[in-house]
């Protein structure tokens, strides 16, 4: 491979990481690998319309006086502020360019389950990317700008929304590969090789693509219904028939569902305490397809009396894994199952796809073949 080859497929893979991360978090709503600020309130560090690395809270280790963190306030809005002190509840926060802290306005002290990513430093300095807001807001713009488009035209509800997005992804790769195959020139042996590469290539394509779209929508199953749970529990002076309105000092039992009503798969829960104060029992469920179990949720209310958000967080993966499989790799990182389950989707996809289209390519290059030993034989034929 030519040293123009290797830059070229490096900016090729760049470009897909970046453009992939975006949409992720697009249809995740939160940020994969890059997010940015949309205000000032991080200036002069991280300006307006400019991005950044983010780094997820799984992998990002520890966090420390002087970090920047990506964390949804209780208005559910992603906010990126940098933590600035701690308590035994939580962070601190505030933005560079805000005269105040955000629990001075009313924000609560920030948790860890609360932090979905972490700011990339490289040197000590955040790793900015001048603009990039600016350009997946023109993204965002023109992509709903298509979808309205399509459903107006169509009337199809498809299109719209993270699913719709998937779609349009789809039927855009099959749009690229029918133009491929229309504009090459049939007339032309040296045109039909090109063609006979690009067409095979135009396949594996599709069929990468359409693994993605089933690893993306399996990733979306899976992510979307668990993350954490949020309960706003109040410790008051006197008892409450409110179930989240508890005396000072002491506890209280509720009960959560754990839903899978609207999935066609059965999936494996696992539930954990996200913050000080509650415990869950059990920590897992099996749930069927269409089904719902329920765990118990245990919140001791703080001596002091107030509001106080606490967190469960679960983790949810398809059941398509042996649970002892899927305990064992839980146990060792919480991300495992889900990349393990998305290879054996997307690999299954794309193998099932090569089985059926088969390797045109190589079709069409052992068609040549057999019709030169065909040509040869004949002529060895009629010759003397």
């Amino acid at each position: 491979m030519t040293f123009r080859r290797v830059v070229l497929w490096s900016l090729s893979t760049l470009l897909l990481l970046v453009v992939g991360s975006l949409l992720l978090g697009m249809f995740l709503g939160q940020p994969i690998l890059l997010s940015f600020v949309e205000t000032g309130s991080m200036e002069p560090t991280i300006n307006a319309g400019d991005g950044f690395v983010a780094i997820p809270s799984a992998i990002a280790g520890d966090i420390g006086h002087g970090d920047v963190v990506i964390f949804e306030a209780t208005d559910g809005a992603l906010t990126t502020h940098r933590v600035v002190g701690e308590t035994d509840r939580g962070y601190i926060t505030q933005g560079d360019a805000n005269p105040f802290t955000d629990q001075d306005a009313g924000e609560p002290v920030v948790q860890d389950a609360q932090i979905v990513a972490k700011a990339g430093t490289l040197g000590g300095s955040i790793i900015t990317i001048p603009h990039l807001g600016t350009a997946v807001h023109g993204m965002q713009d023109s992509v709903s700008w298509v979808q309205r488009t399509l459903f107006m035209t169509f009337g199809i509800g498809w299109f719209l929304g993270a699913e719709g997005l998937l779609l349009l992804i789809f039927l855009l790769t099959v749009i690229a590969y029918a133009i491929d195959v229309l504009v090459s020139d049939p007339r032309s042996s040296k045109r039909k090789r090109t063609t006979t590469r690009s067409s095979g290539m135009s396949v594996r394509v599709i069929l990468i693509g359409f693994a993605l779209i089933v690893m993306i929508a399996a990733t979306a199953a899976m992510v979307v219904p668990a993350d954490n749970h949020e309960f706003g529990i109040v410790s008051a002076e006197f008892e409450s028939e409110r179930p989240n309105v508890i005396q000072a000092g002491h506890s209280d039992d509720i009960q959560m569902p754990v839903s899978n009503t609207a999935g066609w798969i059965p999936v494996h829960s696992y539930l954990e305490p996200a913050s000080g104060g509650v415990d869950v029992d059990p920590r897992y469920v099996y749930v069927d397809a269409r089904g719902e179990e329920e765990v118990t949720l245990t919140f001791t209310a703080p001596d002091e009396t107030g509001y106080y958000p606490m967190y469960v967080t679960e983790h949810r993966y398809l059941a398509i894994l042996p649970k002892s499989v899927t305990d064992t790799l839980y146990g060792a990182h919480e991300w495992l199952p889900l990349i393990v389950i998305n290879l054996i989707l997307g690999g299954s996809v794309y193998g099932a796809g090569r089985l059926i289209v088969g390797d045109p390519s190589k079709r069409l290059r052992s068609r040549t073949k057999r019709k030169r030993r065909t040509g040869s034989t004949w002529l060895i034929r009629i010759l003397p």
